[in-house]
């Protein structure tokens, strides 16, 4: 062999071994890294390349600690598309994205990038463990094309953010590996969860495992070790483009990192000890039982020094006989919903889940306290941010669900309790003013009490003679009978208003003060001398039902007191006038808005379910709070009126029935009400209930939710009912398409999905499948798995706005006093 022969094969040789004992940290867009060899990070800390976990025999492409004996793994490509041969092959396609193909041919991963290609580009593994695509003559390190941090695996490194970018769509989340063998996604994972006040949830499958409470500005209420320490810093990030969670290592030389197990203590913070050559755990969560989710249910404290574990709040007692905690706590004394109720303050407190929390930042807590006193549905406050002695606030709303006590930190929470509680609970805010003006009040109240009494009594007893009275002898002369109401005559409370005064307010019935008409007669605007807003209802001299109506709420609204009812101020019977007064509602009734194609834009996805809610309230208080037992029997909504915050009232008693003692169904021969909101055993049989009212008010809720009239909506080329489409949508699992486009923006998907399946369980057919009242007041306010609507009965209707064959009915909607008389009416 000649010399040059042997140098030629000396220098493929040479080649040859560089070629597989060369580390670099980077290949570019000409290069490839095949199975056997791997990246490494300038500083020598991360390795990447193929490994096989545990004893399985899968080739996957990772990132591990290069230094550490024990390979630890910290990132997978292809955690769902193992490779089952050593053919694996890592580089950047001709349009520079990179891949990971099998047998030359098969792409078994690819990264999904969100800024275009231009130039040639360069994938490299980062000291810090980032895995990035960058452009080659990008100078900038911090931009990146593409990085393996924003799809992380099972663990968190120091500057790893977890959760989102919204400017780029991405949500950064962990998920545990199946198993040491398999490391694709098991079923626990851990998230930022998106709301109006974000926190750290675990999720085991589709439920909650552990929350770390909200961000207050200097940790998580629910996670005292998650705050800056020596060790470590954190940081919790929001804003219009992102919404995350990271920690720092404060000394560079420590290995740390965050992972995700599959198992009940599913989050570990480890750190490496160079001393014992292994991993030491420096914190584990959940850390006790009490971290368990929602463990002790609504209201309850969980307390891990105690036992058992799960305690009431003071105000609250257990609501099973049997002490099942995971029923929660209910309230000794029931709220008012008004501004008597007030405020206890809790220490030391895991704030409740913030599923349905709003932050107001601008606010402080003071205007918070009055904020959430406005709202009845608002259950407790605090300040959102607690650095430099507290700001902002943060409001909740329905039941207060996993809420623990932290014996070494946590935060105040100030929680709505009624009056009558307040003042003999220890540590309830201002209780020594509260005590003292009981006290003076109360001297007051028996001095005065004794000299007004009897004439108090004597008048209202006199104005409920006079009112009653004068009904009686109207509706006996007319012909037409009450609705069974006689019981509840003897209690009236109610003023008489006079006629002068009346007249004056609404300029003499002024055809400019005139709001609207119904079946009962016309409504009209009036301000009485003292500025006070007033709406009036005028008897029609020539309305027939209108007479009963208006003593059926007469006797029936003056009774019930309500955040969610409209307030009856009194009436007027004088001369041939019979005349009621009511607190008069700014913004109209609820189809003013949603029906309306300019005002429904008023009313976004947040005020749209404040509304649904309210309204669940108000009916939740009919049946089974107020004094008596009430079925509407005429709700809709021209029958909601919305306050100057929007808040709802319902309104328009004139149909209603009471049912006393343990009655919960009645019937009819004459069934009134407006088509397309009635339960089909009431239009059918004349068979009522509060079934009834719950079947009108899903009806309610879908024309809410998607801004479109149940009787007026008719799906292209078909005949449904604005229910059949619903249901239709719902089996071919595209429920959102119904509601209105505008609302896309506003709307909260799981939200609007979730009121869609309520809607469907309260239209079912048999008024037993559907739930009461109460439960869906807690379907809506919580997160608890719901039950599979069947499907619902009138799904077709005809193109025509008009009733059923047989009815008398005129118009579908007119008034709430149309009357239906059915003699046959088919199912459609």
């Amino acid at each position: 062999m000649d010399i040059l022969s042997f140098l030629l094969i000396s220098y493929k040789l040479l080649l040859f071994f560089s070629e597989y004992s060369y580390a670099s940290d980077s290949i570019s867009s000409s290069q490839s890294l095949s199975d056997g060899r791997t990246l490494v990070s300038i500083d020598g800390t991360f390795e990447l390349g193929f490994f096989s976990p545990g004893s399985t025999k899968s080739r996957y492409l990772g990132i591990w600690y290069s230094k550490i004996p024990v390979k630890t793994v910290v990132w997978v490509a292809n955690r769902l598309n193992p490779i089952n041969d050593s053919s694996g092959l890592l580089m950047i396609n001709s349009t520079g994205y990179p891949v990971l193909i099998s047998q030359n041919t098969s792409v078994v991963w690819s990264a999904n990038l969100t800024k275009e290609v231009r130039s040639p580009v360069l994938l490299q593994l980062l000291d810090s463990g980032n895995f990035v695509l960058r452009d080659e003559q990008d100078g900038n390190l911090g931009t990146y094309l593409w990085q393996s941090f924003d799809y992380p695996s099972d663990t968190l490194l120091s500057e790893m953010k977890l959760g989102w970018d919204f400017k780029n769509g991405l949500e950064r989340r962990l998920s545990a590996w199946k198993s040491p063998d398999d490391p694709s996604p098991g079923n626990f994972t851990w998230a930022v969860e998106l709301q109006d006040y974000p926190e750290l949830v675990m999720w085991k499958d589709s439920k909650k495992f552990y929350r770390s409470g909200p961000w207050n500005g200097l940790g998580f209420s629910g996670a005292p070790a998650l705050k800056p320490n020596p060790v470590f810093q954190f940081n919790f990030v929001s804003n219009e483009e992102e919404l995350y969670y990271m920690y720092n290592n404060t000394d560079k030389s420590l290995i740390t990192r965050v992972v995700m197990n599959q198992t009940n203590y599913v989050r570990q913070r480890l750190a490496w000890s160079e001393a014992t050559q292994s991993w030491k755990v420096y914190s584990i969560l959940p850390k006790d039982y009490c971290d368990t989710y929602g463990l002790c249910g609504a209201y309850g404290n969980c307390m891990s020094t105690e036992s058992p574990v799960c305690q009431c709040f003071k105000g609250f007692k257990p609501n099973s006989a049997n002490i099942d905690w995971f029923q929660g706590c209910v309230r000794n004394e029931p709220l008012n919903y008004s501004k008597t109720d007030g405020f206890i303050r809790f220490n030391g407190l895991k704030l409740p889940d913030a599923t349905h929390a709003s932050v107001k930042k601008s606010m402080d807590l003071k205007e918070c306290r009055e904020k959430c006193l406005e709202n009845s549905s608002c259950m407790a406050y605090t300040n959102s941010d607690i650095r430099g002695g507290g700001s902002g606030c943060a409001m909740w709303f329905g039941d207060l669900i996993d809420i623990r006590q932290q014996p070494d930190g946590g935060q105040d929470l100030y929680i709505r309790m009624s009056a009558s509680e307040i003042a003999i609970q220890p540590g309830a805010t201002d209780v020594t003013k509260l005590k003292i003006a009981v006290i003076i009040v109360a001297t007051i109240a028996v001095i005065a009490g004794i000299l007004i009494a009897s004439y108090y009594i004597h008048k209202r007893r006199a104005n409920a003679v006079v009112i009653l009275s004068t009904i009686s002898e109207i509706t006996e002369n007319s012909g037409y009978t009450d609705q069974g109401n006689e019981e509840q005559e003897q209690d009236l409370e109610l003023s008489l208003f006079e006629l002068a005064t009346i007249a004056n307010a609404t300029n003499n019935f002024s055809i400019n003060n005139k709001l609207g008409e119904g079946g009962f007669g016309p409504v009209y605007k009036g301000i009485l001398a003292d500025g006070k807003e007033i709406a009036v209802k005028r008897l029609s001299k020539i309305s027939g039902q209108g007479l009963n109506e208006f003593k059926n709420e007469v006797i029936l609204i003056a009774k019930l007191q309500h955040r969610n009812l409209v307030k009856l101020l009194g009436c007027c019977i004088q001369e041939d006038e019979k005349l009621l007064v009511y607190e008069f509602m700014p913004n109209k009734s609820l189809d003013f808005f949603i029906f309306d194609q300019k005002n429904r834009k008023l009313l976004d996805w947040c005020k749209r379910f404040h509304i649904i809610c309210g309204i669940a309230r108000g009916l939740l208080y009919l049946h089974q709070d107020s004094r008596l037992r009430i079925i509407h029997r005429d709700l809709k909504a021209s029958n909601v009126l919305l306050d100057h915050e929007m808040n709802p009232k319902i309104s328009d008693f004139g149909l209603a029935r009471t049912f006393g003692g343990d009655e919960i169904e009645g019937s009819t021969k004459r069934v009134v009400g407006t088509y397309g909101y009635m339960a089909p055993e009431y239009a059918t049989d004349g068979l009522f209930s509060v079934k009834s009212d719950v079947f009108s008010f899903g009806i309610l809720m879908l024309e809410i939710a998607c801004g479109k009239k149940s009787r007026g909506f008719y799906h292209t080329d078909q005949s449904l009912t604005l229910v059949g489409q619903a249901w239709k949508l719902w089996n071919e699992g595209k429920p959102l398409e119904l509601i209105d486009s505008f609302l896309s923006e506003s709307r909260n998907p799981s939200e609007v999905t979730r009121c869609i399946h309520i809607s469907l369980l309260c239209v079912q057919q048999h008024p037993e499948d559907r739930p009461s009242m109460s439960s869906v007041v807690l379907m809506l306010g919580s997160e608890i798995a719901l039950p599979q609507p069947k499907q619902p009965d009138f799904l077709i209707d005809r193109k025509s706005d008009e009733p059923p064959p047989g009815s008398s009915f005129g118009k579908p909607e007119s008034s709430s006093t149309n009357e239906i008389t059915f003699s046959q009416l088919e199912p459609r």
